[in-house]
């Protein structure tokens, strides 16, 4: 049994397939759960809505750093709803996806740190794991994460340096292993420390690349792996479903 940890598939503008097909294609696949990741509250939303719908779906509440405009005001307001509503939703197993994004020129450092304080302070209350996306960041990241006690989290698609893959190693983290590894230079964590995801309908592994990323294909970034670890495919299922298990439980 494989599991994709971190897809998009409830966003129904990104896929020529519908979502039915597209779990139909999974489970033809080996994967067998998928855990959708909320970008922004509304996006939040409808991620709940699509795992309550589909007893092998779970979802996340997350904001994306890039997503946010600065309006404290409204974050606030944005907060304070979810608490009261989607936040007591069933099925709920992380917050994320937040983190910081240094990538693209316009970012602002102040807002960001601004929202992922906020969101990492529900983390903490709610004592939920994170699926943190940091790019380009991880100076400004760390003295951010060590202010507050979470469980167990996860780097979500891990491309950065061999030393904060260190830092990341020392202070507990899971890595999100997706098809970024089946075509570029990047490091990679020892294979008791990953999960496997696809960041569906982004980062399409090989030999797909050009179209169209699904869970699915968490049977090749799998096979990659076996690969890279020189160990069986089962060996790679089993290890990292393990991990999703024990992380998100469930």
């Amino acid at each position: 049994m494989l599991v994709d940890s971190h897809c998009h598939i409830h966003n129904k503008g990104y896929f020529e397939l519908a979502p039915d097909e597209i779990l139909q294609h999974a489970h033809k696949n080996g994967v067998d759960k998928c855990i959708v990741i909320g970008t922004d509250p509304k996006d939040s939303e409808v991620a709940c809505k699509f795992a309550l719908q589909h007893k092998e779906v779970w979802w996340t509440y997350g904001y994306h750093p890039n997503d946010y405009d600065g309006n404290k005001a409204k974050l606030e307001s944005d907060l304070k709803k979810a608490k009261n509503n989607v936040l007591k939703s069933e099925k709920l197993v992380a917050i994320g996806e937040i983190g910081l994004d240094y990538h693209f020129d316009g970012y602002n450092r102040d807002w960001q740190a601004y929202l992922l304080e906020n969101m990492l302070q529900i983390a903490q209350d709610m004592q939920l794991p994170v699926s943190f996306h940091i790019r380009d960041a991880f100076d400004d990241f760390w003295p951010i994460f060590d202010n507050f006690h979470l469980p167990t989290s996860v780097l979500h698609s891990y491309s950065d340096s061999e030393e904060n893959l260190e830092k990341g190693i020392a202070k507990g983290f899971f890595f999100g292993v997706n098809g970024l590894s089946t075509f570029a230079q990047i490091p990679h964590p020892p294979l008791e420390r990953i999960i496997l995801e696809t960041d569906a309908p982004f980062l399409t592994p090989k030999p797909f690349r050009g179209t169209i990323n699904k869970p699915g294909y968490v049977k090749n970034i799998a096979d990659w792996a076996a690969e890279y670890y020189q160990v069986a495919f089962d060996q790679v299922a089993a290890i990292t479903t393990a991990n999703v298990e024990k992380l998100f439980k469930i």
